[in-house]
């Protein structure tokens, strides 16, 4: 049917779609009707009206505009007047919003509800301009105690307090910001006073967290010229937090974690791309600069390597990566060549090469295509081919060092190198070189070469060879260590599998007994030492090995002090280690039959070691734990760098796990961290970590106190790994851990049972109740029982059209007790909380009555009481209810247990009973006893 066309039709239907809360059908009404008529009166009405549709759908812009252009056609319409008051104090515009206000309380002075608002708006002016100028004079205050030489040591220590906490809060950022703050703060950091610059920098970063016009402004103040000199200081603290403020720029100007923008910020469309190009420029200059301190650059590479490759492969646009890879490749890989030995190196960390590397293969993973993948190694053919200079050793050195590091980062890009024309060659001639810097370079790099054995034919044919030549004739320990370990990682070519050793026997234990030596060896550099453990990480493939290696006690805990250092290098080697002694590694069960079949065809069959067998494996993670493990992890796992890959975390969630096996050694874990140290696990990595680390926390969770394990707010980020264990592409036993920890969690608090609720788990947890597997079924519906507690679980056993009270009810006449005791308990709390619950148990199964009666005549007591109080709630919700309980055996069980005499041990029972039979009375259904 076509659309009425007389306009005061259309605003009555306007009217009609408005009672009915249908705003934007009454909006187009208006709309169409605005354009129908000439009539001022009707058009003054109709934006009326509009503005009350738009406050509805709090677009309160919108609905100012409306009002002003009604107020403009009659100044004195005090619905309009209203209108635009409350739209504007939602938009903030408190002074206007007051003045609108008085206006209509002019008109209408005996008006109860203008006065009132007026009272509301005029005290929150007050407010308003009160923590404005206080704000004001706080500012000003911190500045001239910052500022002032003289003042005390602790006030000023204070006033950079509360200045950073003034910077993370809306209104003092932008009063910061308003009075000339910038400029305070940059004298600040001028002052060269290393408390000072860091009280500003990371006011700075409150300022510009997640708000892109302010972080904007900031950037263009400051200069990133400035930031990048502030973050080049050779000082861990100053340079971190200056790294700090970089990425909560680059945040902001993105736009990640911005946080709700209302009115101005909001129509502001800043074009920030030139502003992240112009940041990502700055960083690659900064690799190969001078200037820069060697946390400097690890901090710039930092920063490249987090925002630079996309965070997921499936978003087209990798163009930020490729603008790297053309403007900035070589610079990286000028780093991943430095030799800190020679005397033009670049100042470096222990960190900085292996970053450098890191970075190069998230770049090489960002690619999309086969032209893409030769663009990048051509650039490093070019460059690798530029340095090599038979008459400068220290160039060609430079390009080993490079081809090495590449080996590092993306191995099959390394490999292709390694192919390259003279490579091979230059790493022979340097192992036979007079010079030890050549001899490491060149043994570091045969090292790096032998990863992947299928890709290492030509260094298991020659490197043996060289290596142990190298081996036997130097003198330098330096040099002995790391031939060692190219031996190690070629004598650990065959993995696991007992059958294949490239060694003799016996040989493979020698290795490691002289890396164990080497790492208990303080007076060796920790650089070296860290070679030590690289090899142990091959040669504990070995089942000997790595049991000889837990009973070593110093070994370990030499181990696990180098993790604890500055040089996160080792984070790896230390993590494949514990993963080997764990036997923490995914093992491939062999079929019996394929394995017949290989004997048949003369195939080689994998076999395992004697001392791979489980209770082996056991006590080596008894005496790892003794020997610290746990405080080594959580140490690791706190490294801030781009060192730790999602790699590394998944081997380190793989050691938790196999460390949580044992229920006994949980509350150890948790005493020394584990437990807090598991989260940020669970959280980031690969889909195995996270799913390995889950399970750990849901092992901890399912029998330690959560105050405890999991102190202060971390407790609500352990909800979420759990209920990702609550699918079916997990395996039963972690569903049924998983449950267990929720249960433990939601018997602690409502907040985490919101948080549960929030994290979408009942519907799985539903899906348990239902479960033909008994334990599952048994912890689902105790996590239930813990649940219903909340009001919000509760209204989904009230609202219709469902079947979770029948559930309840049928589990609780199930023979499996723990699931009666757990349904039971679900059972009395629903019922007791509403009144309506309690008539509808009657209506779900014709078996209702039966199930109670079995309940109230358990012969477990706490399933008995359970019953007895289902009972009692059926009792006092009504009279009616109560009655059928009367008229039928219910009566007989209640008169049976409270006849019974006094008895401590059942005394609830026997109370709960006589309160049933006191309220049966009270209705008049039936009689009291006379006493005997």
């Amino acid at each position: 049917m076509r659309q009425m066309e007389d306009p005061v039709q259309l605003k009555e239907e306007g009217n009609k779609y408005f009672q009915a809360d249908d705003y934007e059908n009454a909006i187009n009404s208006y709309t169409k009707a605005m354009k129908l008529t000439k009539d001022k009166s009707l058009q003054a009405v109709l934006y009326r009206n509009r503005a009350a549709c738009f406050l509805k759908k709090e677009s309160y812009a919108q609905a100012a505009s409306d009002a002003s252009r009604a107020i403009d056609i009659n100044a004195s319409d005090i619905k309009a007047l209203y209108r635009r008051s409350q739209a504007l104090e939602s938009l903030g515009k408190l002074d206007q919003a007051f003045k609108d206000v008085q206006r209509c309380a002019t008109i209408e002075p005996r008006n109860k509800n203008f006065q009132e608002t007026l009272r509301r708006l005029g005290a929150k002016i007050q407010e308003k301009l009160h923590v404005q100028f206080s704000t004001d004079a706080r500012v000003q205050n911190m500045f001239e105690i910052l500022l002032d030489g003289n003042s005390e040591k602790e006030k000023r220590e204070k006033a950079a307090n509360n200045l950073i906490v003034l910077g993370r809060e809306e209104a003092g950022a932008e009063r910061i910001f308003q009075n000339n703050g910038v400029k305070l703060l940059l004298q600040l950091i001028e002052t060269k006073n290393a408390e000072m610059i860091l009280a500003a920098v990371r006011t700075l970063s409150g300022m510009c967290t997640g708000h892109r016009a302010r972080a904007t402004a900031i950037l263009h103040l400051l200069g990133v010229d400035k930031i990048c000199m502030w973050m080049a200081v050779d000082n861990e603290e100053i340079s971190m937090a200056v790294c700090n403020l970089l990425q909560v720029i680059t945040d902001s100007l993105s736009g990640e974690g911005e946080k709700e923008e209302h009115g101005k910020e909001a129509a502001l469309v800043l074009d920030t791309k030139k502003d992240l190009k112009m940041i990502t420029m700055h960083l690659l200059d900064m690799l190969v600069s001078k200037k820069v301190s060697g946390q400097g650059r690890d901090q710039a590479l930092n920063l490249l390597s987090k925002n630079i490759p996309r965070k997921d492969l499936r978003i087209p646009d990798n163009s930020r990566t490729i603008f790297v890879i053309d403007s900035g490749l070589k610079k990286i890989l000028k780093v991943v060549g430095q030799v800190p030995e020679l005397p033009n190196c670049l100042p470096l960390t222990e960190n900085t090469r292996m970053t450098a590397s890191i970075l190069l293969n998230k770049l090489y993973d960002d690619l999309r295509c086969d032209p893409e993948r030769d663009n990048f190694r051509e650039i490093c053919e070019e460059y690798i081919k530029s340095k090599v200079d038979p008459q400068d050793m220290d160039k060609t050195l430079h390009a080993v060092q490079t081809v090495s590091g590449i080996m590092q980062g993306p191995f099959d890009l390394g490999n292709k190198l390694l192919g390259m024309t003279g490579v091979m060659e230059m790493m022979v001639a340097l192992c036979g070189s007079e010079r030890e810097i050549d001899q490491l370079v060149a043994v570091e790099a045969l090292i790096h070469a032998s990863t992947k054995l299928s890709r290492a034919t030509f260094i298991i044919t020659n490197g043996v060879t060289l290596l142990k030549e190298v081996y036997k004739k130097t003198k330098n320990e330096k040099i002995k260590i790391r031939a060692l370990v190219g031996l190690c990682k070629l004598g650990s070519a065959g993995g696991t599998d007992y059958g294949l050793r490239q060694f003799a026997e016996g040989s493979t234990e020698k290795l490691a007994k002289q890396c164990r030596k080497w790492l208990c060896n303080t007076s060796i550099d920790i650089r070296t030492r860290k070679w030590a453990v690289e090899g142990l990480a091959y040669l504990t493939l070995d089942a000997d090995v790595k049991d000889d290696f837990v009973e070593d006690k110093p070994a370990l805990e030499a181990m696990f002090e180098l993790a604890k250092t500055s040089d996160k290098t080792i984070l790896y080697s230390v993590a494949s280690t514990l993963v080997n002694c764990t036997n923490s590694y995914d093992v491939k069960e062999l079929v019996p039959e394929l394995v017949q079949l290989a004997q048949f065809s003369k195939q080689h069959v994998p076999e395992e070691h004697p001392k791979d067998k489980k209770d082996f494996v056991l006590k080596r993670v008894k005496r790892l734990l003794k020997a610290g493990v746990i405080s080594a992890l959580a140490c690791m796992v706190k490294a801030d760098s781009a060192i730790l890959t999602d790699q590394t975390k998944e081997l380190l969630a793989r050691v938790f796990l196999a460390l949580c096996e044992d229920p006994k050694d949980r509350g150890t874990i948790v005493a020394q961290g584990g437990g807090k140290a598991l989260i940020p696990l669970a959280i980031e990595g690969t889909d195995v970590g996270k799913v390995k680390a889950s399970h750990a926390l849901a092992k901890i969770a399912a029998i330690s106190n959560p105050d405890i394990a999991f102190p202060g707010e971390r407790v609500y980020e352990v909800v979420r790994p759990l209920v990702s264990l609550l699918n079916t592409e997990r395996d039963g036993l972690q569903n049924y851990e998983a449950l267990l920890g929720l249960t433990n969690l939601s018997g602690r608090s409502d907040k985490l049972r919101l948080k549960i609720i929030k994290e979408k788990a009942l519907p799985d947890i539903e899906n348990y109740m239902f479960e033909n597997h008994d334990q599952l079924r048994q912890a689902a519906t105790e996590c239930m029982c813990n649940l219903v507690v909340n009001k919000e679980v509760q209204e989904r056993f009230v609202a219709d059209g469902n079947d979770r009270l029948k559930l309840i009810v049928l589990l609780c006449g199930e023979d499996d007790v723990k699931v009666q005791n757990a349904a039971a308990g679900a059972l009395a709390m629903l019922t007791a909380a509403h009144k309506k619950l309690c008539h509808k148990m009657t209506q779900v199964t014709t078996q209702w009555l039966e199930i109670l009666q079995r309940l109230c005549l358990h012969e477990k007591v706490e399933v008995q009481h359970r019953g007895l109080v289902v009972a009692y709630n059926l009792i006092t919700a009504d009279q009616e209810l109560a009655k059928k309980l009367v008229e039928c055996e219910m009566l007989e069980i209640l008169t049976l247990v409270g006849k019974q005499a006094d008895d401590s041990k059942k005394q609830h029972v026997i109370n709960v009973a006589r309160e049933c039979l006191v309220k049966c009375m009270d209705y008049g259904l039936i009689k009291p006893l006379s006493q005997a």
